[in-house]
């Protein structure tokens, strides 16, 4: 038996006004044996009523719905049920909308002319813990990253800390932080913890929207 025919099938929802785009990504879906579309979403309030009983491992959302937007589609799904990862499909760069996304509980953030086998790679990175990311989304974090290096919540991290965290922006798993920096796996993910501590966050996704765009400073002591 070959090693991908063990491979874990992943369940997906999608959340998308535009029919054509639905189809397309139910498509890209169901020609692979280790992906299953669970349910189709034309609004996020669809979605808001399946997706808690559902359960899927992740979810494409797009961000311009009718009605509710994505955004706060995604802030109020991960209230019901924190466990769905979800990636942001989108025709935007908007760097408002990236940090926003990221901050409502989004793991990814992918441009929607992403290539079907970029898709299908971002959907496995993303449901063994990595932030998958397009190269254009990737770019705009990390420089959004350099601009606000000097403001805000960056006097509560350390240097390593930083450097940790500017490689959580760009999608990197712990393994590969810890081989990037040259340090052991355990050591990432105690910063990583202290990092989650310092800035009053649950997630990696939370810690990068936070240090990049900080809402105000953070109190240090009483």
């Amino acid at each position: 038996m070959k090693p991908e025919d063990t491979e874990k099938i992943i369940t997906v929802a999608i959340v998308e006004d535009d029919p054509g785009i639905r189809d397309a990504l139910t498509r890209v879906l169901t020609r692979s044996a280790h992906f299953r579309c669970l349910a189709c979403y034309g609004s996020a309030e669809e979605a808001l009523l399946g997706l808690p009983t559902l359960r899927p491992d992740v979810v494409l959302m797009d961000i311009n719905l009718p009605g509710m937007n994505g955004v706060e589609c995604v802030r109020r799904l991960k209230a019901q049920d924190p466990s769905p990862h979800v990636i942001m499909l989108t025709v935007y760069e908007d760097s408002d909308q990236i940090f926003e996304s990221l901050a409502a509980g989004a793991t990814g953030y992918l441009l929607k002319r992403t290539p079907p086998s970029e898709l299908l790679e971002a959907i496995r990175d993303v449901s063994t813990g990595g932030a998958p990311m397009s190269s254009q989304v990737a770019r705009k974090v990390v420089n959004s990253f350099r601009s606000t290096s000097l403001e805000g919540t960056h006097s509560l991290l350390s240097p390593r800390d930083q450097e940790i965290l500017a490689s959580l922006a760009q999608g990197l798993l712990i393994k590969e932080i810890a081989e990037k920096l040259g340090i052991g796996f355990d050591t990432v993910r105690t910063h990583i913890r202290r990092i989650y501590e310092k800035l009053q966050v649950h997630s990696r996704a939370q810690a990068v929207a936070k240090f990049l765009r900080p809402a105000a400073p953070t109190k240090s002591g009483p």
